[in-house]
């Protein structure tokens, strides 16, 4: 890798592992770290003026890190261009191997031919260079949306075996919950309740992940759809002179029924 600047070199670094010969689990990530830079990904003139918008909060807290006598943004890209390297070893061998010596480590070089070796390989590396962190899941966002910490939270604790085998298990544990939280109604402890509720929101992000799917955009879609639906039914309301508020549930529901039927889905 020849001379550059910091900014130049992380670019190179993203190059390398997205590349046919890179890193096969870089090469299967998305968009869908920051929200608004996600939501823009299908415009082409939106998605660039996001990761601009992107981009300058990143450069904006550096500089302010930087007038503070902190760091600057040359050792935000070192760091983190140091860190890709590092829990790189099958793809940056000898680069890995510099910077473990560095930090007074043995770099693990071993082939990483999957993506699910690829994250096991990259956890052993993460566990090691936190040493001060007391448990496993101590680096999970608090700040990410529920459903998406709830999802993060499972996938990393299946990279250690601790997940379900089959899918009819998970779909059991959605049932057993479900029954949980009935009961939990039928008692009318309202402490309870909202513990059982929230163990089956959680044994259904874990159905969703089992199906390859992610609970945080379904649940988006299904509201969208909920949106859509109102819209029209509330459109029929206005067709007919009437208006929300003043229709019984009865006279909504046929509405909602009618709309149901008219798209052909549930």
């Amino acid at each position: 890798m020849t001379e550059s600047s910091p900014f130049e070199k992380l670019c190179q670094i993203v190059s390398k592992l997205r590349a046919p010969d890179g890193c096969t689990w870089d090469r299967e990530q998305t968009n869908e770290e920051a929200y608004e830079v996600a939501e823009a990904v299908k415009n082409e003139a939106h998605f660039r003026e996001e990761l601009g918008d992107l981009l300058l909060l990143v450069v904006m807290h550096a500089e302010i890190a930087r007038e503070a006598g902190q760091f600057n943004i040359d050792s935000v890209i070192v760091e983190i261009t140091d860190k890709l390297i590092r829990r790189h070893p099958h793809v940056f061998a000898v680069e890995a191997a510099v910077s473990a010596a560095r930090r007074g480590n043995a770099a693990d070089t071993a082939a990483a031919t999957d993506a699910q070796a690829v994250i096991k390989q990259w956890e052993a590396i993460k566990h090691a260079e936190k040493k001060d962190a007391t448990h496993y899941l101590a680096s999970l966002p608090k700040a990410l949306p529920a459903l998406m910490r709830a999802e993060k939270a499972q996938k990393k604790a299946a990279r250690v075996n601790f997940d379900w085998r089959d899918l009819s298990d998970v779909i059991a544990k959605v049932d057993e919950e479900l029954q949980e939280t009935k009961s939990a109604v039928a008692s009318t402890d309202s402490r309870m309740i909202a513990d059982e509720i929230g163990d089956l929101l959680f044994a259904v992000v874990n159905l969703a992940r089992k199906c390859q799917l992610e609970a945080e955009s379904l649940l988006h879609v299904a509201t969208d759809k909920f949106v859509a639906r109102f819209n029209k039914m509330e459109d029929r309301l206005r067709a007919r002179g009437r208006k929300l508020g003043d229709a019984s549930l009865e006279e909504l529901d046929a509405i909602w029924e009618e709309i149901k039927t008219m798209t052909n889905d549930e």
